[in-house]
């Protein structure tokens, strides 16, 4: 059986239309809305590979992480990654 170790398209997906609403989100929320376990990695190559300003806070004692998009980001200036493309205001012409 293989493991399947990668996010899929609909965590990257649901991750960057959860951000583009200006919503802010956790692995909690994942987990309950998309069955997903990734969101630190989807969040990660959103920001290194992607270049998107995403917050972060730790919160409570747990030290959960915490995330969203920069107040003031324009989706149109983002870069998408191929799953999230018809997100893209531009048209998801990348």
């Amino acid at each position: 059986m293989t493991k399947h170790w990668h996010s899929n398209r609909t965590q990257i997906f649901w991750t960057c239309e959860a951000l583009i609403a200006q919503r802010v989100i956790t692995h909690k929320t994942e987990i309950r809305e998309v069955n997903g376990w990734r969101l630190g990695a989807i969040i990660h190559n959103l920001k290194k590979e992607y270049g998107w300003p995403i917050e972060v806070e730790y919160r409570g004692p747990e030290c959960i992480a915490h995330y969203w998009l920069r107040k003031g980001t324009d989706p149109a200036s983002l870069r998408f990654p191929r799953s999230a493309r018809d997100l893209d205001p531009k048209g998801g012409d990348q």
